[in-house]
């Protein structure tokens, strides 16, 4: 539905053509995304329990995973829920309020966590590079500075880019996604967008590349001190606490980098979808499971909170 004013459509709904049309596929969508819905709500919310509870984890490493825990829970939040509500329903539609909440909310803790991804780099080469300087340097109010700068740093970019993408008149309401994305609203639109893509790219250049420089200086600088290093234990010890991270960054990086600043055609409108949905649905999963598996002082931590309560039992 919309109204004309001179020459602009205002839409008061979009309509959401989601992953699939086939009832069996939307069916089978929905079982397996609720899994995976379900095991991000509890592994984020174990891993801030077990960081909340345990004082071992009281360290700058475990604050930031505590920020990112939260952050992940967040912006699964922003799309999962309504995903699945579309996955059994015929009738995918979403006020024009809630598109634009939506949007604004998944780019302010999507990108937040970017920065937070920088923030955490930073942590680990001040650990590694300056070990003896590490706690006097990454001290309390630091970390909490950090945290809060990369959250105001993603909100206010969400802010940007959802201004200049809800000010464009648009032709028609029919959205080629699962949720509403910036390139996938762009496209509903009458007139030129180019302005739009350079903000794009300009936004995709400080929310990705520049975390992305922060994160391969930080690496670099880490490698090198590693490699210093002359016994083989303390080289894999060091660089045992710098894997988890490194992995949640491959992921999240390089989906993204392949979505926004990839090359655009018609056909790369589908493999959108499904890096985006990747990024929406499997990573937010994906970064308890390693922060958590792959390290011994979670590990830990939850054992001992299992013991506790099999005590009380």
């Amino acid at each position: 539905m919309g109204r004309e004013n001179k020459n602009q459509t205002w839409m008061s709904e979009f309509f959401l053509l989601g992953l699939s049309s086939d009832w069996g596929t939307q069916v089978s969508l929905f079982v397996l995304f609720l899994a995976m819905y379900l095991v991000t709500i509890l592994g984020n919310v174990l891993i801030l329990l077990l960081i909340r509870l345990d004082s071992r984890l009281h360290t700058p490493m475990y604050f930031f995973l505590s920020v990112l825990s939260f952050v992940d829970l967040c912006y699964s939040n922003s799309i999962a829920p309504q995903l699945l509500a579309h996955l059994l329903s015929a009738h995918k539609s979403i006020p024009f309020h809630r598109c634009v909440f939506q949007l604004y909310t998944s780019l302010a803790f999507g990108g937040s966590e970017f920065f937070l991804l920088g923030a955490m780099a930073y942590d680990r080469y001040m650990a590694v590079c300056h070990p003896l300087h590490y706690t006097v340097i990454m001290h309390g109010w630091l970390c909490l500075g950090l945290a809060t700068g990369c959250l105001a740093a993603g909100f206010m970019n969400s802010l940007m880019e959802a201004i200049i993408t809800f000010r464009l008149p648009l032709c028609h309401n029919i959205i080629n996604h699962f949720a509403c994305e910036t390139l996938a609203v762009l496209r509903l639109s009458c007139v030129d967008i180019s302005f739009n893509k350079v903000m794009v790219a300009v936004s995709g250049f400080l929310v990705i590349m520049l975390p992305c420089f922060l994160v391969l200086f930080s690496y670099a600088r880490i490698v090198a001190a590693i490699v210093r290093i002359r016994s083989a234990p303390g080289r894999s010890k060091v660089f045992g606490t710098c894997t988890s991270h490194l992995t949640v960054v491959s992921m999240c990086f390089g989906a993204t980098i392949f979505t926004y600043l990839g090359p655009r055609s018609a056909s790369s409108v589908e493999g959108e979808k499904m890096v985006a949905l990747f990024y929406a649905v499997v990573t937010p999963m994906l970064n308890p499971l390693i922060y958590s598996l792959r390290n011994k002082e979670v590990m830990a931590a939850l054992r001992k909170v299992l013991e506790k309560l099999r005590d009380k039992g």
